[in-house]
């Protein structure tokens, strides 16, 4: 079989494509693509985007919203570095303008470009649909099986957790996804809650994440909150778990490396599911690696 020559444009494919065992034939990625670390240094970037490192949470929540009511973009494809790569397929989204270019921006440099890549939209809502898009890539690049073994994997590491936390008393759960303003858990977020043994409540399974008022999370008396910011690893999610711990009293409070384990749609989120069930029942399962939870209250 001819190898491809795929491009990623959002972090989560990235992850996708290496956990395929595919990275010798990914030749572009984007500006967030952090994970392995070296997806980023050794390949093209073909997407650019503004550098929200020294902002605040909500100063963000201003530029993505000034910039989308605009009609602007958050993102910047280098279509020229595109057409130099010669891709065969292109991986996108477009479940959210906010994480990551749109299939249909990459459809119009396609045209304008004259290249024939083919490009694949990734687009899960629910935690069965993350699983299910492994199968896609995987099916797209001509090796199915590998697609077909690590979810096999993945539900199998699933299932031990499963049946770690059976029988056990399930602990009401918010998840906050951004603190200014709050936002509730949405997409397949309720899903590791629920896969980790506990109820995740003022939460939106399968829908957008939308903004609420803390009195609406605070309302169904979580016994825990997990703070999991997206664009965020562990050390951003302290600092803004620690903004929320009033808001709760009574509550744990504990911060999770967001992009690391929560937000992404990639193989990870089992590593979420395990993590968070360390939080929700501690002993039945391994404890979370060094790095990836922290209880702030």
């Amino acid at each position: 079989m001819r190898s491809m020559r795929l491009v990623s444009l959002l972090p989560s494919a990235t992850e996708i494509v290496y956990a395929l065992g595919l990275e010798d034939d990914l030749v572009g990625v984007t500006f967030e693509c952090d994970e392995p670390a070296e997806a980023r240094t050794t390949r093209a970037v073909v997407v650019g985007g503004r550098d929200t490192s020294g902002m605040t949470p909500a100063e963000i929540d201003t530029y993505v919203r000034t910039q989308l009511s605009a009609g602007g973009d958050l993102y910047t494809l280098h279509a020229d570095a595109l057409a130099g790569l010669a891709p065969d397929l292109i991986l996108t989204q477009d479940l959210c303008r906010v994480c990551a270019l749109p299939s249909g921006h990459v459809d119009e440099a396609l045209a304008h470009l004259g290249c024939r890549a083919e490009v694949l939209s990734l687009d899960p809502y629910r935690l069965d649909d993350v699983l299910d898009t492994f199968l896609q890539v995987a099916a797209a690049v001509g090796v199915p099986a590998r697609g077909v073994d690590l979810v096999v994997d993945l539900k199998e590491r699933l299932g031990r957790v499963a049946a770690a936390v059976a029988g056990r008393d399930r602990p009401r759960v918010a998840v906050v996804e951004w603190v200014d303003p709050p936002f509730t858990a949405g997409h397949w977020v309720p899903d590791l809650i629920d896969a980790a043994g506990g109820e995740a409540v003022a939460a939106r399974p399968g829908q957008r994440s939308v903004p609420v008022s803390w009195a609406e999370l605070a309302a169904p008396r979580p016994e825990i909150v997990l703070v999991t910011p997206c664009g965020y690893h562990l050390d951003g999610a302290v600092r803004q778990a620690e903004t929320v711990v009033r808001h709760f009293p009574g509550a744990q409070v504990w911060a999770i490396d967001g992009d690391g384990l929560v937000v992404r749609p990639g193989p990870r989120l089992i590593s979420g599911v395990e993590a968070i069930a360390a939080v929700l029942h501690p002993g039945t399962v391994p404890e979370a690696p060094p790095g990836t939870v922290q209880r702030v209250a």
